[in-house]
């Protein structure tokens, strides 16, 4: 996918869109977390993918009390669709702004309460490193006590619930991916040319997902046998694979969602399902698998940036 560059001389601003569908048992939380902000997006684009509850409703009402909110409506396709679902979602938002207007670019989901510094931080972020090329906070949930629970979340990933890109990054990865593991593909594409994508561990961006990560769709097992098809798409190794899976035990359903996990990747290999057509960044990923799981993920993610940092500045000189 090709998109313009940003243009010199254009106000750079902060686009935020958020696909959704059948949120409004979580949605307003949300849309009071974004308007309290002590920086709001510019333009805020909202893509009701043909919701059946009181979505639109509360929607329309939060968009005429909000000058910079603007929603798009979807007809419905039956059923929520994760994946390249909520990316088709993505894009038919996108299609309604001019993206080299805008310096970040946020795909948000509606089903998150955000601290009220959370964007002002990320930015702060980016001005310190202008490798930066993509970050997020780190999401907890509730349990049905109301218990907060850390959300399974790697540094080296940026979550999918909440993506903030330099519209430059965004446009050198060509995008996301429309399929299932869009929202780790980006993260190691953008290292892959030189870029730094992580999600950052500061107590004032921890910001709540007011539904557990994967269970959107049929509940967490299916999630996570989703998440297992998703890694065999990427072109994750079985090695990695299995060790992430090992990992997982710690976050519920614990065995069962690791078996799930296990047995979606597996499935899609004994069914010869597809994966990624791009066969550079599917050496790339192993390489990197191969030397996290014997080095540990932190210390190869350093000497990757290391190692592409020649690239990066090759491709973004400093200006004279």
């Amino acid at each position: 996918m090709n998109f313009a560059p940003t243009k010199p001389g254009v106000r750079r601003r902060l686009l935020v869109v958020s696909p959704c569908r059948d949120e409004a048992a979580y949605c307003a939380r949300t849309l009071a977390s974004v308007a309290g902000q002590t920086i709001r997006p510019d333009l805020w684009i909202v893509v009701d993918d043909g919701s059946t509850d009181a979505t639109p409703q509360i929607l329309e009402e939060f968009a005429r009390a909000h000058d910079f909110v603007k929603v798009v409506r979807r007809d419905n396709r039956g059923a929520r669709s994760v994946g390249p679902g909520v990316i088709e979602a993505f894009y038919e938002g996108l299609a309604h702004a001019r993206l080299e207007d805008f310096e970040f670019v946020c795909k948000l989901d509606l089903d998150l309460d955000l601290p009220p510094r959370y964007f002002e931080l990320l930015f702060e972020a980016f001005a310190a490193d202008p490798r930066l090329g993509s970050c997020s906070g780190k999401p907890f949930y509730r349990d049905a006590e109301g218990h907060p629970h850390d959300e399974w979340c790697s540094d080296e990933i940026v979550v999918g619930m909440t993506k903030l890109y330099r519209t430059d990054c965004f446009r050198e990865i060509g995008g996301f991916v429309r399929e299932v593991m869009w929202d780790g593909i980006d993260s190691h594409r953008s290292r892959m040319l030189g870029w730094k994508a992580r999600s950052l561990g500061d107590p004032a961006l921890r910001f709540e997902h007011l539904r557990p990560m994967g269970s959107s769709q049929k509940g967490v097992l299916t999630g996570r046998q989703r998440h297992g098809f998703g890694q065999y798409y990427m072109g994750t190794s079985l090695a990695f694979l299995l060790a992430s899976a090992f990992v997982r035990v710690a976050q519920p359903p614990r065995v069962l969602g690791s078996l799930a996990m296990v047995w979606g990747y597996v499935s899609s290999w004994l069914r010869g399902l597809p994966r990624h057509e791009d066969a550079a960044f599917r050496t790339f990923l192993r390489r990197y698998q191969r030397n996290a799981l014997l080095r540990g993920k932190s210390r190869t993610i350093r000497a990757l940036e290391a190692e592409r940092e020649a690239l990066w500045r090759q491709n973004h000189p400093a200006p004279r």
